[in-house]
């Protein structure tokens, strides 16, 4: 098992990885809206907040020499389904291969972001 960090990606706000290699996948942690050279919320809409997030993944999955294009499963959390197809538009444009995805509502969500992201990928 190999732990995957990256400075292009906000670094992990608790006692876990950005993402973890192992037997050929890779496993995100959640990613949130955080912009990781200020380790701050990027404030505005769902839509400026996945495109944050999916940046993030983007970064982190190239760090363990992945992509978006390679993901197989994405588990999508929002902190309200009124945002879905909002969320699912900007989704749509960067998970072009349309991986399996689980996307469920949340009461709450870390630093009160509107979404977060984890993704299964292969190597």
């Amino acid at each position: 098992m190999q732990k995957i960090h990256t400075e292009n990606a906000p670094a992990a706000i608790g006692p876990y990885s950005q993402a973890v290699k192992a037997n050929g996948f890779i496993f995100t942690s959640g990613q949130i809206a955080l912009d990781p050279a200020t380790g701050a919320v990027v404030q505005g809409s769902i839509a400026e907040q996945t495109r944050r997030i999916c940046e993030n993944l983007k970064a982190v999955l190239a760090a363990a020499g992945s992509s978006l294009d390679k993901a197989v499963k994405t588990t999508c959390f929002l902190a309200d389904m009124n945002d879905f197809a909002a969320f699912n538009e900007v989704y749509g444009q960067y998970f072009t291969e349309k991986p399996a995805r689980s996307c469920v509502a949340v009461k709450t969500l870390p630093k009160n972001v509107l979404a977060e992201v984890e993704v299964i990928a292969t190597e």
